[in-house]
């Protein structure tokens, strides 16, 4: 009998599977894992250490580059943006979504029109997107022209530095608004709905239902959300990018850490080395938001 093969039951012929034949088909995606994602950290990890430019192998340098960090000035603006960005766009996406899920679990007629709405903006391209609200919030923009209409006058959203940030998270907040209203749709339709007509008969209003059912329920993925979010705040490049432009608003203020990435690390002079090893500060970050995220969902458990 050939090898690998045998006899069933019945006489039929049955082919014995190889102790290799789960790599074989896990060898695709792991080829991809290892060459999209875990060389180009070995690398930046190891460039961190290095005074690498784009042209210049460079040489080891210890921890130069992270030293040069606490002495620089677009370092700490960058590190004050990012986590401003986590500190008012992480609750915004933790709890909005939230109500509009509710809003719209309900089966009302044209429901559905409101679900596709308010998801549009999450398939739609963020360059487009944030083109548009630059338009909508430029001086001549239609914001600003409603805004004159009711005599309150020109502001400017796209000039003053902090006005500048927050009509980013604005934007961050409304795009991805849709994309975790999913996220809560699927958990909400697992809360049984006895529990809401139980707390309705002891007398507790909507707020009540809300805070002593609904959250308690979804609590797993309000966690979940927290984390995808927060991750996604800190390392904001797009939107603040494409409202403060490339020197990242007035003075460079605006300027976030991923954007410093860029802008040091890109062209024929960029110093790749410091670029990586700002890098590996918002990687060490945004692990830490995920590990005290998931902390503070362990201590309400226990």
């Amino acid at each position: 009998m050939p090898d690998g093969t045998r006899r069933g039951a019945r006489g039929a012929r049955v082919r014995r599977q190889l102790p290799t034949s789960p790599w074989l088909f896990a060898a695709p995606g792991l080829v991809i894992v290892a060459v999209f994602i875990l060389y180009p950290f070995i690398s930046t990890l190891n460039n961190a250490f290095t005074d690498k430019r784009t042209l210049i192998p460079g040489e080891y340098v210890g921890f130069a580059n992270f030293s040069e960090l606490l002495h620089d000035d677009m370092f700490w603006i960058g590190l004050r943006n990012s986590t401003l960005y986590v500190l008012v766009v992480v609750p915004a996406l933790v709890l909005l979504p939230l109500l509009l899920a509710m809003l719209v679990q309900k089966h009302i007629p044209g429901i559905t029109f409101f679900r596709s709405a308010f998801y549009t903006p999450v398939v739609a391209s963020i360059v487009v997107v944030g083109l548009i609200w630059v338009w909508m919030l430029d001086e001549r923009g239609l914001v600003n022209a409603v805004l004159e209409a009711v005599g309150v006058g020109k502001v400017g959203f796209l000039s003053d530095q902090w006005l500048l940030l927050f009509s980013a998270m604005a934007v961050t907040v409304w795009k991805g608004l849709g994309y975790y209203m999913i996220i809560y749709l699927a958990a909400l339709a697992n809360v049984p709905r006895e529990l809401h007509e139980a707390a309705a008969v002891d007398g507790a209003g909507a707020f009540r239902r809300f805070i002593t059912v609904t959250v308690p329920a979804v609590r797993s993925t309000m966690v979940l959300v927290g984390a995808l979010s927060s991750v996604a705040a800190f390392k904001v490049f797009s939107e603040v990018y494409l409202m403060a432009g490339p020197a990242g608003g007035p003075a460079g203020e605006d300027t976030t850490l991923v954007m410093l990435v860029q802008r040091v690390g890109t062209g024929l002079t960029g110093r790749v080395g410091y670029a990586s090893a700002i890098s590996v500060v918002v990687f060490v970050v945004t692990v830490a938001l995920m590990l005290l995220v998931l902390r503070a969902d362990r201590k309400e458990d226990a």
